[in-house]
Order: structure tokens, then sequence, then C-alpha cells
């Protein structure tokens, strides 16, 4: 027997007990529903519609039934000079603002990291064209680019540099011309990204290298490139769907002009689809679009992350 004295050991609970266990089956499923709802009637349904859509006859103003029609579509579309003509026009508009919009935005986010004064308003300056829509944006390069009055051709006659010159309709430098603009219009979102990246660097490791005599180029390429590298990776090909995808910004420049000089894949597809009425055939053109850029982005990033490993 024990003594009234004696204390009572506490019994020994199995290692994490009385702590809440995740949800798991029915219930998972219930704490994830208010989010994948949203998801699937706004993303995935559609994306099922354009798919089915694209095997079918569908036109506007059509009075007869829709008919299944199979993989004409894309036999058609595979015979289309003018639409693989606009997707290489894609693909370079793409790949150019892209490249561009990551090597300014990266010589600028290292500046903003830097202690400098008003470090504060030129961060603040960076973004202003991040927050204007791509139709405010449209307009306003629009009047830059205006061959009588525009700000850009004034200032060339002003240099002596020439009288100006019609950039918008010229054909060799109207797509030069678009790029600038979406290489001014994506950069802040690139900027502001990566130089979050920069903010999560430890500090204490390039003022090791500092003091050790490492230069500015050697402490970028051992120290803050491998940390900033997986978000530079994330936002690059981020930044590739979306400039690929591009619809607005060069609708209200140029529509596509001169001469489908600047007609991108997405303005193709949409007069195909909204002018001449052929909504099986303009889906035809989304589905080719999203598996090309999926199997490009694919072997990009499978490129990338193996260029990692190795080094």
């Amino acid at each position: 027997m024990t003594s009234a004295t004696e204390v009572r050991r506490p019994e020994r609970r199995a290692p994490g007990a009385g702590r809440p266990r995740p949800a798991t089956g029915h219930g998972a499923w219930f704490l994830v529903l208010p989010a994948l709802i949203p998801i699937l009637v706004l993303s995935v349904g559609p994306l099922l519609y354009g798919i089915l859509l694209a095997f079918t006859d569908a036109q506007s103003g059509r009075t007869q039934p829709t008919q299944w029609i199979g993989a004409l579509n894309f036999r058609d579309l595979a015979r289309d000079t003018l639409f693989w003509e606009s997707f290489r026009i894609g693909l370079v508009w793409a790949v150019a603002v892209t490249a561009a919009q990551f090597l300014l935005a990266l010589g600028l986010a290292l500046l903003l990291d830097q202690d400098l004064r008003l470090r504060w308003l030129a961060r603040a300056l960076a973004i202003v064209p991040w927050a204007m829509p791509e139709v405010v944006v449209g307009i306003m390069w629009r009047l830059v680019y205006n061959p009588d009055a525009g700000i850009l051709n004034e200032t060339l006659r002003d240099l002596g540099l020439g009288d100006g010159r019609d950039w918008l309709s010229g054909l060799a430098t109207a797509l030069p011309a678009v790029i600038v603009v979406g290489v001014w219009a994506g950069m802040p979102q690139t900027t502001v990204t990566l130089l979050a990246g920069l903010q999560n660097t430890p500090r204490e490791l390039r003022e090791a290298a500092a003091v050790d005599g490492a230069g500015a180029w050697r402490r970028f390429r051992a120290v803050t490139w491998p940390a900033l590298k997986p978000v530079a990776l994330a936002v690059t090909a981020l930044n590739l769907i979306w400039n690929f995808n591009a619809f607005a910004l060069v609708y209200v420049l140029t529509s596509g002009g001169p001469g489908g000089r600047t007609r991108l894949p997405m303005l193709f597809a949409y007069e195909e689809a909204f002018r001449y009425g052929q909504f099986g055939y303009a889906a035809a053109m989304g589905c080719v679009m999203v598996a090309v850029i999926s199997i490009l982005l694919a072997v990009f990033l499978v490129g990338r992350l193996r260029g990692g490993e190795d080094a």
C-alpha cells in the first residue's frame, strides 16, 4: 500500500497526444471546397468547354445546331499559314519582352536594394506603371508614338536626329515599338518580386564576402544569385506565360497591324471568334496555344532546374 503522503506519478502520454489532428478524408475536402469551387467554375469549366468546342463547327448567327466534326478544325489549323505566322510573332514578343523585363528589373532591384537617400520614393515610383490599366498604358504610349505631335518625335527633332517617323504604322518599327511598351508596363511587377527576393538574401553573407575582398560581380555571382535564383525562375516562367497571352495592350496600340506585323495569337483567335464568328476554329487555336506554351514552359523549367542542380 502506498502512504497518504506519497505523490502519484503522472501517467505518461504518447507523443502528440492531445494535439489537434489534421483533417482527413471528407473533412479535408470540406475545408478545401470554398477555394476549389471558384477554380472549377472559372478556370477548369471554361477550359474543358473550350476543348469540347474545338471539335465542333460552332459559329455565330447559325440557325442549324452545332455538330461534332472531330479534328477537322485542327487539320485546317495545321495548314493555316497566317496563324503560324502570328504564333511566331507571339513567341518573338514573349521571349523579347520577358528577357528585357528580367534584365532591366534585376538591375533596378539591385539598385533599390542599396542604402540610398529617398529610397522609399524611388520604390514607390518604380511601381507606378504596374498600377495603371493596360488600356490606359496603350493610349498613353499611342500619344508618345504619335507621328505629328508625339513626345518621341518632338525630342528627335529637337536633337536634330531626323523628322521622326510613324512608329506604330511602320512595318519595321511596329513590333519593336510594341515590345518597348510591353517591357515598360511589365517591369515593375518583376522588379518588386526580385526586390523581395533580395530582401530575403542574408546580408551577412554579402558583407562577409565584401570583407574577404570579393568584388561586386563576384558577390553577386557567388552569394546573391544562388539565393535569388528560385525567385528569378518563378517570375520568368510566369512572365513568359503572361506575355505570350497578352491581348489588351497590343490591341489598343496597333490592333495587330500594320499588315499583321503585331498580330499575336490571342489577337488572331479573337478576330476569328468575334469578327468572323468561327467559335469552333478559334477554340482549336486556343487549344494549340495552351499545348505549345505548356511544352515550351516545361522544357524551360526542366532546363533551369537541371542547371541549378549541376551548379
